[in-house]
């Protein structure tokens, strides 16, 4: 991956606001209702052409497809592996259930998820690469296009595919983490064939805390945590870790976020994830202030920081003063050459919920490439 060499470089987390005809598309797949999909495909194309374009001209200098393809970041799979059927309960974060009026509230407003989430019924295995093939052509398109500084592509890690679709078939968490590793490698490994850097997704390690293993001991936390990483070490283990990217936050939501697990409890069980940059929230109010943890924890000298210097779920346009000063912090604690500018979490988690107007999206997405402009000033 290109890294912050003579200047700070720009990237976010992956998911940009999809088209009103995307977004019809991929609603009436999963509704399992008849859809011409070649014109669903040429929508989606000409979306990722056009989706690069404003990264671009925004200033955006690692630039991603927006997932313009996918329903949601974490059930797209069940259209490339086998094994998901049906739905699965909902289960609401810890902080949510602390004050029930707003979690009444945020349903109401579309900000949760009402798609379904499937289970794992049956035996994993990869059923179809032509979903992922035709992403990485759609992407190759206007990469070679708009000629971007660098260019990534999403896919789920192991354990957010558990954290969202639990498993009612193998009976054993590590058993289906490691047939779900055996079965995403394919993608992973077709992502990074085709050019591009992979950034696996791995929310589990941050929101799985106050979700998929909340009420658990600590020890007990961090033990499964670990478990997911050794599952998604696997999985790329033919990757080198310069291509890869990896991606944890604490819930892409504006809520209390009262049960999510500190960054030094985070920290050193994601710092044993293999690939070499590590994105993260550190813009929002209930984690700015961690990037305190960075500066006492012990960090390999080949990792690279993409801190969050933009919060991702409200109205907010940061100053281009307060993003510099955000990212100079990170600068300090590992130099310059190993921090790139990113975003806390994507601007739009599921097909359908922007939940920042889409004119917004990318008026931040331009305040933090000037912001990092002025640090680069400072730092060079």
């Amino acid at each position: 991956m290109k890294l912050s060499t003579d200047r700070i470089l720009t990237t976010h987390v992956g998911s940009l606001p999809r088209s009103q005809a995307v977004t019809d598309g991929v609603f009436a797949i999963e509704q399992g209702k008849d859809v011409d999909q070649e014109q669903h495909c040429k929508e989606v194309a000409r979306a990722v052409i056009d989706v690069v374009e404003r990264q671009v001209a925004s200033g955006v200098d690692a630039v991603s497809d927006g997932e313009m393809s996918k329903l949601s970041y974490a059930t797209y799979i069940k259209y490339r592996i086998s094994g998901f059927d049906g739905d699965s309960p909902r289960r609401a974060p810890a902080d949510l259930e602390d004050y029930p009026t707003f979690l009444e509230r945020l349903a109401a407003t579309g900000g949760t998820p009402t798609y379904k989430r499937p289970q794992c019924v049956g035996p994993i295995e990869v059923i179809d690469m032509e979903p992922c093939n035709e992403d990485t052509s759609n992407f190759r398109a206007a990469v070679d296009l708009h000629e971007p500084v660098d260019a990534f592509m999403n896919a789920a890690s192991p354990g957010v595919i558990a954290l969202f679709q639990p498993d009612s078939y193998y009976n054993d968490h590590e058993q289906y983490l490691g047939a779900l590793a055996d079965a995403m490698r394919a993608e992973y490994e077709a992502i990074v064939d085709a050019g591009f850097i992979l950034q696996l997704d791995s929310p589990d390690l941050g929101l799985g805390r106050h979700m998929m293993f909340k009420g658990q001991p600590d020890a007990e936390y961090e033990r499964l945590a670990n478990l997911h990483v050794e599952a998604l070490n696997h999985a790329v283990r033919n990757i080198d870790a310069d291509q890869m990217r990896l991606h944890i936050c604490w819930g892409n939501y504006e809520g209390p976020h009262t049960h999510d697990a500190p960054m030094s409890q985070v920290l050193p069980i994601a710092l044993k994830a293999k690939p070499q940059a590590l994105l993260f929230e550190s813009a929002n109010p209930r984690h700015a202030h961690e990037w305190a943890t960075f500066a006492e924890a012990d960090i390999p000298d080949d990792k690279v920081l993409i801190p969050g210097v933009i919060d991702t779920t409200t109205h907010f346009i940061e100053h281009p003063e307060l993003i510099a000063e955000r990212i100079e912090r990170f600068a300090n604690i590992v130099g310059r050459e190993r921090v790139i500018a990113g975003t806390d979490c994507g601007f739009s988690t599921f097909a359908g919920y922007a939940g920042i107007d889409p004119e917004i999206a990318y008026g931040k997405l331009a305040s933090l490439a000037e912001g990092a402009r002025l640090a680069s000033e400072r730092l060079w």
